[in-house]
């Protein structure tokens, strides 16, 4: 979308013509504005309906580089942001800038990337090779990492969602800028645009000198590299050193591809790839960090804040070495707290260096201080702020007037940009009265960091959420209402706006796989959303004697980890030879000739990933079974078991081709060998 550029005491006049066939909004990221012009659909604005045109109108308090973008759905995710300037005053700057807004693109529709994150499977992680399967492990001499890791219930190590098809620099992946001449300084006014990705920002002529962060000046200060959050903004200045074109290498943080601006004309300099994450050393740290209950485990000795110690350092060839393979010893220990700040000559931008110019304590006054818990399941793709959603929590009531600490603490493994609608927020740094002002937070995993905003404002409803697109479409956000605040006339019915705000993380997703193989067919379809599971089991075998098997369950899953879901179902059984006499483990009679039955039961997710159910049908029949889908043996091989107290059990093998489609193989005790293919969706 086109650069918008206002200057302080401008009144801005934005007419936004909506010529797409569906809803949307436009949010004024980091702006100070009134709440009904916030951009926010079903909370400060109904959405701008298909084929109308909607006119935000607002004065300009600011100065900075900003950014704008759709909040509606996941329309981020395919272009709809652009760069919000805000120039001073009577000031022009006396170095050349350029607008940066940097993102990614997907040939994949947004809301299948959604849906297929909630479908938790590794086809992202195949396409980045990423997926640290058991062959891989040995190979890396980390079969003992792999096993520990799946004992913990937990997943291949990841440090971003989604795999990208290109990474782009104002809609181009290579972006020429061949105007600058030896000796000229350059203001890079960068903002992350990305739907997902944290970006590593280097450059081939030397330093970047870091001049404001989110809009807000800081003290100059000169870094190697910095790694620029999911929504952050950043000025910096680079100098082009000799009549050549430099490259400002922009790197998305799983290490996939790039993309490039090139600065000034010449001979191309290069800047040095960052190699491939070294994802063993980064599983050994997860095992070493993450307890059995999902808790992350508080090193002692270890200052988790403001990103003094990056975590994922371990990962970071350029930094701890080439990955080789190494026996017993802990991924994180007081000395790794050391080696993070101090095995490099490489310098990185952390929160601790930023110092605004002014002081920014905030005024005197009351003072209301919240707690939250970063929580996410991986395993389910559900974010959440104390395990709770958007849509299970009410607004956080606060007044006019009082200063709001806010103290986060991320108990989840991967990074989390929290972004405050509205507000400027002081982040409690090294430089005391002189802390940075920001609107964004990049917290760490571990971290314990601390926000201090003044409310200032007179009403209204602001959100506050992880930028990441589809964390905060999960549910990881709440809402800052402002006491005694006057009825938002963009809002005529509250009640129905609510019921649309909560629709997001409440949304069902459709999922399932289906197999289809010599011996007949099996599979299972699902419809699941963050709380409750719809899910039908099928067994179709091609010859009569094989039988046909439905069993369908409706679940909620409960508890932090989401381990565990009681369930209601039916089961139906027809086998024509099977023996009415047929005895399972208990001795009870197992009926497969016709069994028409309603069960009760549970599903519990115990280590390694196994899952164990145990259930009772009408005609008094218990059942237990342990099952593990999907063991990556390889990258693209997956391994299917499953054993019941019925005398049944199962073992395949499935070769991934493509995302929907893989050859498989299985035996069943019902139905006989057979080999096929398997559809997933």
């Amino acid at each position: 979308m086109p650069t918008l550029t206002f200057t302080e005491g401008d009144t801005a006049e934005i007419y936004v013509h909506n010529n797409l066939d569906e809803e949307t909004s436009l949010h004024w990221h980091g702006l100070f504005l009134p709440n009904k012009e916030d951009g926010v659909p079903f909370l400060t604005q109904m959405p701008i309906k298909p084929h109308s045109t909607y006119v935000y109108r607002f004065p300009i308090f600011q100065h900075g580089t900003h950014w704008y973008h759709s909040h509606s759905k996941l329309q981020e995710q395919i272009g709809m942001y652009g760069s919000f300037i805000m120039n001073k005053r009577n000031k022009e700057w006396d170095i050349p800038t350029l607008p940066i807004v940097i993102s990614e693109w997907t040939d994949m529709k947004p809301e299948e990337v959604h849906r297929s994150l909630k479908n938790a499977t590794d086809w992202f992680a195949i396409q980045k090779g990423a997926t640290q399967s058991y062959a891989e492990a040995i190979r890396s001499g980390e079969f003992k990492t792999k096993v520990n890791n799946e004992w913990k219930r937990m997943n291949a190590m990841d440090v971003s969602d989604v795999y990208y098809d290109a990474f782009l620099i104002n809609g181009k992946n290579q972006n020429l800028q061949s105007q600058f001449k030896a000796g000229d300084k350059v203001r890079l006014r960068i903002a992350n645009g990305g739907a997902s990705d944290y970006f590593w920002l280097t450059y081939s002529g030397g330093k970047i000198t870091v001049v404001a962060t989110d809009g807000n000046d800081v003290e100059p200060v000169e870094v190697d590299r910095l790694i620029i959050a999911v929504s952050e903004t950043y000025d910096v200045v680079v100098t082009i050193p000799e009549n050549k074109s430099y490259e400002f290498l922009v790197t998305p943080e799983d290490r996939t591809k790039s993309a490039s601006l090139w600065l000034g004309k010449g001979e191309k300099v290069p800047a040095k790839p960052l190699p491939k994450l070294k994802y063993f050393a980064g599983m050994k740290m997860m095992n070493d960090m993450m307890d059995m209950q999902g808790n992350m485990i508080e090193m002692d000795g270890m200052k988790m804040q403001n990103q003094i110690m990056d975590m994922n350092t371990v990962m970071y060839p350029e930094i701890t070495g080439e990955e080789t393979p190494k026996k017993g010893s802990k991924a994180v220990d007081k000395s790794m707290a050391e080696m993070g700040a101090t095995s490099s000559d490489i310098v990185t931008l952390n929160y601790d260096m930023l110092r605004d110019p002014k002081k920014t304590t905030l005024p005197k006054g009351p003072w209301k201080e919240i707690k939250f818990e970063l929580t996410g399941n991986m395993n389910r793709y559900v974010w959440s702020l104390d395990n709770k959603t958007v849509s299970e929590t009410d607004k956080i009531l606060i007044k006019k007037g009082e200063n709001v600490r806010i103290i986060l603490y991320n108990n989840s493994l991967m990074r989390h940009p929290m972004h405050l609608h509205g507000h400027d927020f002081r982040v409690v740094n090294a430089q005391g009265d002189h802390a940075v002002m920001k609107n964004v937070l990049d917290i760490m995993p571990m971290e314990r960091d601390t926000i201090e905003f003044a409310a200032t404002e007179p009403g209204g409803d602001w959100f506050f959420h992880c930028h990441i697109l589809y964390h905060m479409t999960s549910g990881m956000g709440r809402v800052f209402s402002y006491e005694n605040s006057p009825a938002n006339p963009e809002i005529p019915n509250p009640r129905l706006a609510q019921r649309k705000l909560f629709s997001d993380d409440r949304e069902f997703h459709l999922m399932g796989n289906i197999g289809l193989e010599s011996n007949g067919s099996d599979g299972e379809v699902m419809l699941a959303n963050t709380q409750y599971r719809f899910s039908t089991e099928f067994r179709l075998g091609l010859k009569s004697e094989h039988g046909n098997e439905v069993e369908a369950y409706f679940g909620r899953y409960i508890g932090k980890m989401q381990c565990f879901m009681p369930f209601i179902g039916f089961d139906y059984h027809y086998n024509s030879m099977g023996n009415m006499a047929g005895k399972n483990m208990f001795g009870q009679l197992s009926n497969q000739m016709n069994r028409k039955a309603a069960v009760i039961g549970a599903q519990y997710i115990l280590p390694m990933l196994v899952t164990a159910e145990a259930r009772l049908d009408s005609k008094g029949k218990f059942r237990f079974q342990l099952m593990r889908e999907d063991m990556p043996l390889s990258k693209r091989l997956r391994l299917n078991i499953m054993g019941n107290t019925d005398k049944e059990y199962m073992a395949g093998l499935r070769y991934i081709v493509t995302k929907y489609f893989s050859f498989s193989t299985h035996y069943d005790s019902d139905m006989g060998y057979g080999g096929g293919i398997t559809l997933t969706y």
